[in-house]
């Protein structure tokens, strides 16, 4: 007994020492000095990104607006699409990797993220929304964001570890303002970067980024476009409605699947247009540009043209419809999907979010007409869990459910963004995403089962 006595003497002292080294009774004058630092370095970042995305949603409705009044545009979108690829090609070099690009910055600090991917991506995301393709706004207000805290830290000239955190500040900037979702846009910051794991060294640097950034965007006019749950469950909140939440979990599952195919058809339509056009790519956006035209005269309606989140025509399909009984058509969802996919993955410019909550909402609505369910309640799980599957950030978008509509289904929120997240596989709409942590791991628990 002796020995282990002494033992665990010694490691009582060391423990004890190494305690009283950590605590520093000048600590929080570090901590104070370490959030003034960032908070100085967040207020540019955030004036500049917040500011360009106010410019950028302007612009976005002003051209939106246009193309309405001129739907003959839209027989324009192959040679829009044509004069896109050739912006690229003469000025963007890397900056055509987009969202990715800025994620593998983070990753491992390199050459950098070039200032011209600002004008580039607004320039070319309002081509691609003027002649009426499928595309969001996500992409291009990170792109903004991430651009212009690259662009200060060189002019700072700030460390790699300090860009690094710079360019998380400006994704979260760029989120947070163009949604005017600002907890949101920091938490997506943290983990969009790798699957299973969030680094919280740039949690309240983010917050502040995106907080700043939403003000500065909202002090210049700009509104978002609200939205109403208006279904209550239960008079109690403390009690749960479990075939509700059956429900729930069960279209939580088809949300899951819904974000799998679209991160895999985007991926297997810019794969296979690369193959088909090996050395003249222009071809690509000019033949991704007469398929949208032809879905168009398919589906007979315009509504899946563009951004989506209002319609041309009182009683269109739009993300606002699909809160309300009967907005959609039963293959809303599907069809929104395939347009964004032919869109995106044949070299136009946009973000995948807003049709992302296109597809989730109207796949909401859908399943709550099959299943008996609140519509506005599943349109807005919908809304938020197809995202989670896609980008595979659903710690965000249970949090994205809060601010947008509101606390009281936050349980909801969170059953369906998080089965969505198990049910999408570890495929994304990013591809310099991480894995840092598996969602299933079969090996290990195949090895668990022969030891238990």
């Amino acid at each position: 007994m002796a020995p282990t006595n002494e033992c665990n003497r010694k490691v009582d002292k060391l423990l004890f020492v190494g305690m009283k080294k950590i605590r520093n009774p000048f600590e929080q004058i570090f901590v104070a000095k370490h959030l003034l630092y960032w908070t100085l370095l967040a207020v540019p970042v955030s004036l500049a990104a917040g500011s360009l995305v106010a410019f950028f949603l302007w612009s976005l409705d002003e051209v939106t607006r246009f193309r309405w009044e001129h739907s003959w545009l839209l027989f324009l979108l192959p040679v829009a699409g044509v004069a896109v690829h050739f912006l690229y090609k003469l000025w963007g070099k890397n900056a055509e990797a987009g969202n990715n690009l800025i994620m593998d910055e983070i990753h491992q600090p390199g050459g950098g993220v070039p200032a011209r991917m600002a004008p580039l991506v607004l320039l070319t995301t309002l081509i691609t929304h003027l002649f009426g393709g499928s595309a969001g706004r996500e992409g291009t207000a990170v792109q903004i964001g991430g651009s212009m805290a690259s662009l200060l830290a060189k002019w700072f000239k700030r460390s790699k570890e300090d860009l690094r955190m710079m360019l998380m500040m400006g994704i979260a900037a760029g989120f947070g303002a163009v949604f005017g979702t600002p907890l949101t846009g920091a938490i997506f910051a943290l983990e969009v970067l790798a699957i299973g794991r969030i680094k919280y060294d740039a949690l309240v640097p983010c917050l502040i980024a995106s907080v700043f950034a939403d003000i500065v965007c909202t002090a210049w006019g700009i509104e978002h476009t609200r939205y109403h749950i208006l279904f209550r469950s239960m008079n109690d909140h403390r009690l749960i409605d479990f075939l509700l939440l059956g429900k729930v979990i069960l279209a939580g599952v088809a949300f899951g699947l819904a974000g799998w195919l679209f991160a895999m058809a985007s991926r297997q339509i810019k794969s296979l247009a690369q193959k088909a056009f090996p050395s003249r790519q222009w071809l690509i956006p000019l033949t991704g540009g007469c398929i949208v035209i032809l879905l168009t005269f398919i589906a007979g309606t315009e509504d899946y043209l563009g951004l989506g989140v209002t319609a041309h025509n009182p009683g269109g399909i739009s993300i606002v419809s699909a809160f309300h009984s009967n907005g959609v058509t039963p293959w809303s969802w599907l069809w929104k999907l395939i347009f964004t996919a032919v869109t995106l993955g044949m070299g136009f410019k946009g973000g995948e979010v807003t049709p992302l909550f296109f597809i989730g909402a109207a796949l909401g609505n859908t399943l709550a007409m099959i299943a008996g369910a609140p519509v506005d309640l599943f349109a807005g799980l919908g809304f938020i869990a197809v995202f989670a599957a896609a980008t595979n950030t659903p710690i965000a978008c249970t949090l994205m459910g809060v601010e947008l509509f509101g606390a009281d289904h936050v349980l909801y929120y969170a059953v369906a963004c998080f089965t969505a997240y198990y049910f999408s596989g570890h495929t994304g709409i990013y591809h310099a995403q991480r894995v840092a942590v598996r969602k299933h791991d079969v090996k290990a628990e195949k090895e668990s089962r022969k030891i238990d």
